[in-house]
This record gives C-alpha cells, structure tokens and sequence, in this order.
C-alpha cells in the first residue's frame, strides 16, 4: 500500500501550518518554507518537528527535481 495523496488536502507542516509535498522518490513530506522533511514510515506521515530534518538550500534543490 502506497501513500494516500489525498492526505495532502488536510494535513499541514506542524511548524508553520503550510503546504506539504510528497516526495516519492525519497518517501518523505517536504515543507518548502521551513526546508524541514518529515519521514513516513509504514505508510503513516510522522508529523512531528523533532523528526523532521531540516535541509540545506543545496538539499532542498537536489530534492526538488
């Protein structure tokens, strides 16, 4: 079972309440403006800050493609 993009119409990054992206590649929700990524692991979203990591500009590029 793969994640549920339709979770992105209703969860937020916990930091500032934006936008999350699904990265598929990498199994991970990004926040652009804070530059955090936040791990889904067994196909459920951990949504809490002292797990995301936060990226680099250099990271947050290479991650965007």
């Amino acid at each position: 079972m793969a994640f549920d993009n339709k979770l992105l119409d209703v969860i937020a990054c916990p930091a500032c309440k934006g936008e999350l992206q699904y990265l598929k590649q990498h199994n991970e929700l990004l926040c652009r403006f804070d530059r955090l990524v936040y791990p889904i692991r067994d196909n459920i979203p951990v949504l809490l800050q002292n797990e995301a990591t936060e990226l680099s500009s250099e990271e947050m590029e290479a991650r965007s493609k």
